[in-house]
């Protein structure tokens, strides 16, 4: 049987080239012929997935935390020009403690330092993963480090017209939130990164206020664009001043990795995340995985750390849903990466006997 592997990382357990490492092993040791593919929908591990299936190499460079702390942070060089930046890298929840959350303080500086160095290095294409921020801050951090590292106490529209002419900007993202109000960045994203009711609002305030200073100085407004709200507003300074467009973090990878091409060679995909449910269906990984292997007329299991809601899953095309996690086993227990591998192998067992 031909198999090919699409999963997503396990959220806080396996990134994606473990999780289907674990199944491959197994798999193939049962007669299987398996293709696997690091997968990711421009969150958690998108830096490592982008750039295997852009044949491309790891930089380290040293940039600000949200806290304007020196970090090491990593980025993405394709050989053909592309820098693949997960901006998570620099303003990343990761980078401070649960006591050192504050979105009216954490900036995204460090995201302006990562992509002005790859544009030192001759990169003019970006694609930019939104995932996993810890900031609220609309962007401004992240102009005010790329001015700061490419016109020094000049202004951004220097860097526009100047290091950063003719660069393309891509954000490979499935958020659809506005910049500000009860659907935007502050309101939906900023309580999960330690914002108080009081803050939201302070949040949602100075996002507001930014935008109409924006659509001044630029002669134009993204900030209803789907997308704008992405990364704690990020996505819009990204949309306001570097004409960025948006795309499915998944698709755009897919694409890159020309999935549908292995289709016709392929008897079962094989995709999942750490957990799955209806809302899987809202353009994350495995849905569309799923509907490219369907057009190809080819089966896609559904397999998840903990899958929930199948009936849906099923109606809308999975030709099956299952958990890897026995019933009852307690969730700090099934994260644990050791036990998680060993879920894997008891379930190809299970599923896959051999002749």
């Amino acid at each position: 049987m031909r198999i090919l592997l699409a999963l997503d990382s396990f959220k806080g357990c396996l990134s994606s080239e473990e999780v289907e490492a674990a199944f491959s092993q197994v798999l193939t040791a049962r007669g299987a012929e398996v293709r696997a593919l690091p997968m990711s929908d421009g969150g958690e591990g998108m830096l490592q997935a982008f750039i295997a299936a852009l044949h491309g190499q790891i930089q380290e460079v040293e940039v600000h935390d949200p806290l304007m702390r020196p970090v090491t942070a990593r980025y993405g060089l394709a050989p053909d020009g592309t820098a693949v930046i997960e901006t998570a890298q620099a303003c990343g929840l990761t980078r401070m403690t649960a006591e050192e959350r504050n979105p009216l303080v954490a900036t995204t500086y460090g995201v302006g330092e990562l992509v002005a160095h790859a544009a030192r290095h001759g990169c003019r294409r970006f694609i930019i993963g939104l995932g996993g921020s810890g900031t609220s801050d609309a962007g401004r951090g992240m102009l005010q480090g790329l001015t700061d590292s490419l016109a020094p106490g000049g202004t951004i529209e220097e860097v526009l017209h100047g290091a950063l002419s003719g660069c393309r900007f891509i954000l490979a993202s499935d958020v659809r939130n506005p910049l500000y109000g009860p659907e935007g960045a502050a309101h939906v994203f900023a309580p999960q990164k330690g914002a108080t009711p009081e803050m939201v609002e302070e949040l949602d305030r100075r996002a507001r206020q930014f935008a109409e200073e924006s659509a001044r100085r630029m002669g134009r407004d993204t900030s209803s664009q789907p997308g704008a709200g992405a990364a704690g507003g990020l996505g819009y300074a990204f949309l306001q001043y570097l004409q960025a467009t948006t795309q499915s973090g998944a698709d755009l990878l897919l694409d890159l990795c020309d999935f549908d091409a292995l289709l016709p060679h392929t008897d079962l995909v094989l995709t999942g995340e750490g957990r799955a449910d209806r809302q899987t269906l809202m353009g994350k990984l495995p849905e569309r995985v799923m509907r490219r292997a369907q057009a190809h007329h080819v089966p896609t299991w559904l397999v998840a750390g903990q899958a929930r809601d199948a009936e849906p899953l099923l109606q809308a095309g999975f030709s099956r849903v299952d958990s890897l996690t026995p019933d009852g086993m307690p969730l700090e227990e099934a994260i644990r990466p050791e036990v998680a591998r060993e879920n894997i192998r008891r379930w190809v067992e299970r599923n896959f006997p051999l002749d």
